[in-house]
């Protein structure tokens, strides 16, 4: 029998090439048996994915994701695309939460947040799903989208200004880091993000809150602590 998914691993991550023709349910059922019966080898790592073969919608990725994480103990971090240099740059800031889990406990928040829902947390925050208009997240850290942040995001909560705001889609309706607070209708089209998958970070500049494209030349040269 054909197999309808070829898994790889790579350096923080792992790879699933996906089979053009197959029924997108027969993918699932694949990766849910593959990952299901690779329980013990994978344990509870934490790891980028790149998903292959073919084209999906944003709901068909959150499905893989879920059955990945409904069938094993991997953590998803991010999913990563083509362009190798944003992909160098999201591990590289992968690398970065794990070092920092000895400082903190950082916390993993999977599904969306919707209108009225606030999410506050010590440490840091990697949020696998979309922040929609009208929810919130407060960090005393760094937050972290793992999808679109359309609703308000605040880093830094305890009055430190070194810690950043990032997602895969960046249009909040505010953010704030430490006592610093950048507002929609105050700076009109910052937070524009035409790209479907490329990143963007918000962190202090000059007492100001700067929204950069992440790079390479970007996360090696501002010092995230």
């Amino acid at each position: 029998m054909k197999n309808l998914i070829v898994m790889k691993s790579f350096q923080n991550g792992i790879s699933i090439h996906m089979d053009e023709e197959a029924s997108f349910k027969d993918i699932l059922s694949e990766i849910a048996d593959k990952f299901t019966n690779a329980k013990a080898f994978f344990k509870d790592i934490k790891v980028a994915l790149s998903l292959e073969g073919r084209s999906l919608s944003t709901e068909e990725e959150k499905q893989i994701i879920q059955t990945i994480t409904e069938n094993s103990d991997v953590q998803i971090i991010c999913l990563i695309g083509k362009n190798e240099e944003s992909n160098k740059s999201i591990i590289k800031a992968l690398k970065r939460v794990d070092a920092e889990k000895e400082e903190y406990n950082g916390r993993f928040h999977r599904g969306c947040l919707r209108a009225g829902q606030i999410l506050e947390t010590e440490g840091s925050v990697v949020i696998i799903g979309n922040v929609e208009k009208g929810a919130s997240v407060i960090a005393s850290k760094d937050i972290i989208v793992i999808g679109a942040l359309y609703g308000e995001a605040y880093a830094g909560a305890s009055g430190n200004e070194s810690h950043f705001i990032c997602a895969l889609k960046f249009e909040p309706e505010k953010c704030k880091i430490g006592d610093i607070r950048c507002h929609k209708s105050k700076e009109k089209g910052i937070f524009s993000n035409k790209n479907k998958y490329m990143p963007q970070i918000a962190h202090i500049e000059n007492q100001e809150i700067r929204i950069d494209n992440i790079t390479k030349e970007l996360l090696e040269n501002y010092s995230l602590s």
